[in-house]
């Protein structure tokens, strides 16, 4: 299972940080990337290393996950990230996005008929059902509302991709109690 993250500067470190980390203890193939090798996020912190967006094909990859945060202005005006979202809804992948991401994916008309959440304020009508909740669940899409939900976001995926017992093996790893 290959998931490709999308981060750009503004990106909200915490509903990328708690995804990117909980996909790495179960040693999923994470690739992260953006246009350039260093990306800060929204308070200031930078992260470096990053694979540059140009340098994968992006059709090898099961899975796209999209943090949300003030980038969300880059991620709506973007041809290339539309190309890649539209993609990955068109193939049937798995799609992940928090906060202001899945407002892109109702942007470009992927929420009709299903069911999401987003950064409450940033909800229009995308002709899919809100839900206000954390974290909404429809098939192979997992939006989540805010950054208060970034663990409850990273659990779903790990859920999703990996299955029940995966998960339980990582709250066992990571000492958390339900």
């Amino acid at each position: 299972m290959k998931i490709l993250a999308l981060i750009f500067d503004g990106f909200e470190e915490e509903e990328a940080m708690a995804p990117f980390d909980m996909l790495r203890r179960v040693k999923a193939d994470l690739t992260i990337v953006s246009t350039k090798n260093e990306v800060t996020s929204s308070n200031g912190f930078t992260l470096s290393r990053i694979t540059l967006i140009n340098d994968i094909n992006y059709k090898e990859y099961d899975a796209l996950l999209i943090p949300g945060g003030p980038h969300y202005r880059f991620l709506r005006e973007s041809k290339m990230v539309h190309e890649i979202i539209n993609y990955f809804f068109k193939e049937n992948k798995y799609v992940f996005g928090i906060c202001a991401a899945p407002t892109i994916f109702g942007m470009l008309g992927h929420l009709k008929g299903k069911n999401y959440t987003c950064f409450t304020s940033m909800n229009e009508d995308f002709g899919g059902n809100f839900l206000n909740t954390g974290v909404a669940v429809d098939g192979k899409l997992i939006t989540a509302k805010s950054v208060a939900y970034s663990l409850d976001f990273a659990y779903a995926i790990v859920k999703l991709l990996f299955g029940e017992d995966v998960l339980k093996a990582l709250f066992e790893r990571i000492y958390y109690e339900k």
